[in-house]
């Protein structure tokens, strides 16, 4: 099993245990550190949405720094069993609502809106344009997202890029809707 450690908040330093899973990158500390001090330590009271959960560090993090919900959602058989493992561990882990879904088949539901969505999804699939329009369904009016992809993105749909960096390969992006303003 692999391992992540959630850097802040209430589950500081508990450790997260994921399997093996193509195309499953954790974000690592120093881009989620980067993250969340965008969106702000404090997320308390926030409903958020992690679309390609992995190894849960996205999702783990906001609950850990106060989101009053996130749901975490991914495909794989052993991700999930591995995200309700790591949910288990964790004290008032009932914020989290775990869901084995498609991204597009979830995007499509009628769920709530959220403030933040997380899109970390794997490479070279198309996953980001086909997401794209279903997202003013999914977001709330001044709901966020952090995006992580293998080129550079100036939006998706009508959220543009404010804030972005690169670590490695990857870069990665925050959005809010409307134009970009302060892009570093």
């Amino acid at each position: 099993m692999n391992a992540v450690r959630i850097i802040a908040g209430e589950w500081r330093r508990r450790v997260l245990r994921f399997p093996d899973s193509p195309g499953l990158r954790p974000t690592p500390d120093r881009v989620r550190e980067t993250l969340f001090n965008w969106l702000g330590a404090d997320l308390r009271g926030a409903s958020c949405l992690d679309l390609f959960a992995g190894s849960g560090a996205l999702g783990f993090e906001a609950a850990s720094r106060g989101a009053a919900r996130v749901v975490l959602v991914d495909n794989s058989p052993g991700v999930i069993a591995a995200l309700e493992s790591n949910a288990r561990t964790l004290p008032g882990g009932k914020r989290l609502e775990i869901v084995r879904s498609d991204a597009v088949r979830f995007a499509s539901s009628d769920a709530q809106p959220f403030d933040v969505l997380f899109l970390d999804p794997p490479f070279k699939q198309g996953w980001i344009d086909r997401l794209a329009p279903l997202l003013p369904a999914i977001l709330a009016g001044n709901g966020v997202i952090y995006v992580e992809a293998e080129t550079p993105l100036e939006g998706c749909g009508a959220w543009r890029t404010v804030r972005h960096g690169r670590a490695g390969q990857v870069f990665y992006h925050l959005m809010r809707r409307g134009d970009a303003d302060g892009a570093e």
